[in-house]
């Protein structure tokens, strides 16, 4: 599949159809692979760390998330390119995996989120078969928590796993471990939040014009403010460095 690089990150080109497609041909084969969602905060950090810049790159898919990406690419490549946010992608994944009765796994958060987020999700989707669901602790895992965490994931027999690990964590873990997982392995970040009703999204018309970020730093102000100007300065910085250059 044809990447372009946008500044760190090579970010692939499909359409949101195919996308899914793609992941469920994954899921099905039971083939091991792993895909990020891309937004400005990863290629800023993929920018100042080479090995997580490798590690991300070595994706499955990657596929962008954020509307600036989305921009990027026009600009640089003139390729007319979807936004695939993992918020809108999973929901649509599992809507797919009710269908044709492929099982998934919920990797990461907390108890809370995953209790809220299993309830929401029978809800809207009855015959969704959840093969497992796994909080682990807030810190780095060891590598006998690793193999156990594997080997659940693998007994579950689940065909994808969604991962909220949180960025970059969940890519690097997902990058690290996914050759021994037996599933599709997506890193959603914020999605269980968002689904499991504890966290508010943008509305639709901040999605659009690209200041879904805003939002989320109104809700979040103290934690946010700092890597959110950093981030996208910088990035826009970038961005232009590389325009001119072209």
């Amino acid at each position: 599949m044809e990447r372009s690089e946008i500044i760190s990150l090579n970010i692939s080109s499909i359409n949101y159809d195919k996308a899914i497609s793609e992941i469920l041909d994954n899921a099905r084969k039971i083939k091991s692979s792993y895909t990020c969602f891309a937004n400005v905060h990863m290629i800023i950090e993929a920018y100042k760390d080479p090995e997580l810049k490798k590690l991300i790159n070595n994706s499955t898919f990657t596929f962008p998330d954020g509307m600036p990406l989305v921009f990027a690419l026009k600009l640089l490549y003139g390729k007319r390119q979807e936004r695939i946010a993992g918020i809108d992608f999973m929901i649509d994944t599992i809507r797919e995996c009710e269908k044709d009765k492929l099982s998934i796994f919920l990797w990461g958060s907390t108890e809370i989120v995953l209790n809220s987020l299993q309830k929401n999700l029978l809800i809207e989707f009855p015959k969704l078969i959840i093969a497992g669901s796994f909080s682990p602790p807030f810190r780095e895992f060891s590598q006998t928590e690793n193999d156990l965490y594997i080997k659940i994931i693998n007994n579950s027999g689940a065909n994808i796993v969604f991962v909220s690990l949180g960025c970059p964590k969940q890519e690097i873990w997902m990058a690290k471990h996914s050759s021994k997982i037996q599933a599709a392995l997506l890193g959603v970040g914020a999605a269980f939040e968002i689904h499991a009703k504890l966290v508010k999204r943008a509305p639709k018309w901040m999605q659009k014009i690209s200041l879904e970020w805003l939002f989320r730093l109104m809700q979040e102000p103290k934690r946010l403010w700092k890597r959110y100007t950093q981030t996208n300065l910088l990035f826009i910085f970038l961005l232009l460095k590389k325009t001119i250059r072209k």
